[in-house]
């Protein structure tokens, strides 16, 4: 199989890019495997201090796989990416995402869990679970976190698509900026993180989601299992196949 997460370090930055195009960057079980094994590496070299989780292509991820779901079902899937946002929220390393097209559902967790998010303008999000039957029950975790109630509400009951400088509004996001500025943005704000002392970028982040960890591991299993029962699920399922069936 070819390699779905490329890992390249420069000037203190680890860099994850996301290349499974054949699935919109989809959360399969081999992408969610090599993203984890990308940030142990990072985790485990000293040299790292930043951590830049981006994308190939005009998506950055499109959420669950949906034709392992429809599958294989969810019961390992589910439990995985509850494990990989909790791996972002306690790396001693600031995490950052770069978001230059469109984010969806479980691809939200991942900027959601991130330390640091920035995101051109017109990329676009949607919570599109509620669409198939499901909800957004493992990423709620860390974006209801750092949603405002109210935008998490229009969002995950509502499924719509929103922008990037709506995300900044609702605290999805840190920044949005112009599409033409996002890489020298994402690069000052690196640059700018890698002059912290290691050990001042560990204990701060620890400070900063101490709350957020509590939550992951008090509510982790418990959606985990409701997003396993709900891909289960005779209307999840069916509502899967007709989409993929129109992707076709």
């Amino acid at each position: 199989m070819p390699e779905l997460v490329h890992y390249a370090v420069a000037d203190a930055v680890a860099t994850l890019t996301l290349d499974s195009p054949h699935n919109r960057n989809a959360l399969s079980r081999q992408l969610v495997t090599e993203l984890f094994e990308g940030i142990e590496r990072a985790a485990a070299d000293d040299e790292v201090k930043v951590v830049l989780i981006t994308s190939e292509g005009r998506v950055f991820c499109s959420g669950a796989d949906l034709s392992e779901a429809s599958t294989v079902g969810m019961e390992e899937g589910t439990r995985r990416i509850v494990d990989l946002q909790r791996l972002i929220v306690t790396l001693d390393k600031p995490v950052v995402t770069r978001l230059a097209g469109a984010v969806r559902a479980g691809g939200i967790g991942i900027v959601a869990a991130s330390d640091i998010a920035i995101a051109a303008e017109d990329a676009t999000f949607a919570l599109t679970e509620v669409k198939l039957g499901l909800a957004a029950a493992i990423i709620s975790l860390t974006v209801h976190h750092r949603m405002t109630p109210r935008a998490a509400a229009l969002t995950t009951l509502g499924g719509e698509v929103f922008t990037g400088a709506d995300a900044a509004a609702y605290g999805l996001v840190t920044a949005a900026v112009p599409a033409e500025a996002l890489d020298a943005e994402v690069a000052r704000v690196c640059g700018s993180l890698a002059t912290g002392a290691a050990q001042g970028l560990r204990e701060s982040k620890r400070i900063l989601n101490r709350d957020l960890v509590a939550r992951i591991d008090a509510h982790g299993g418990e959606m985990a299992e409701l997003s396993t029962r709900l891909f289960a699920s005779d209307e999840a399922r069916e509502a899967m196949t007709a989409f993929l069936s129109r992707k076709k």
